[in-house]
């Protein structure tokens, strides 16, 4: 079969165990707005974005937390202009009391001027805000063989 055009990712799907807890993260802290919800008992959902195009979409129907070992989704990567968001998104963050994997900024490899701050949702989900340039020589990278957005 040959493609017949160029994919876009439309958004990122993301089954929660808990649509309250995880709404609010995403946000009160992450920033996105609330496009729509579905409040049915057993068929919650929310979509989330900015001007009613969804970027991400949390569904209620996971039992466990998310985990590393299994196949899926490895990590969410989300995108900014500037390292100084990405310190701010790290203020926030800090605020709302999540850990991060590493201590602040983090190059994505040494050398690189790309790199952000990796931390998890509520519910262990992998997440990475980063910014393409920006990063300075006091934002080393963890790991000088792998990318940094590999293993944490």
């Amino acid at each position: 079969m040959t493609a017949t055009g160029t994919l876009r990712t439309g958004h990122i799907g993301l089954n929660v165990t808990d649509i309250e807890r995880s709404l609010a993260f995403y946000r009160d802290v992450i920033g996105y707005g609330v496009i729509s919800e579905g409040k049915e008992e057993g068929r919650r959902f929310a979509f989330l974005g900015e001007g009613g195009s969804p970027a991400l979409t949390l569904w209620q129907q996971a039992d466990a937390a998310y985990a590393a070992s299994n196949a899926g989704l490895h990590h969410l990567a989300l995108e900014v202009d500037t390292i100084e968001e990405v310190r701010a998104y790290e203020s926030a963050l800090r605020a709302y009391g999540v850990e991060f994997a590493y201590e602040g900024v983090v190059s994505h490899g040494e050398g690189a001027a790309s790199g952000g701050i990796f931390f998890h949702d509520p519910d262990g989900t992998r997440l990475e805000i980063y910014a393409a340039s920006g990063v300075g020589a006091s934002d080393r990278a963890p790991v000088v063989a792998a990318p940094t957005c590999g293993f944490f």
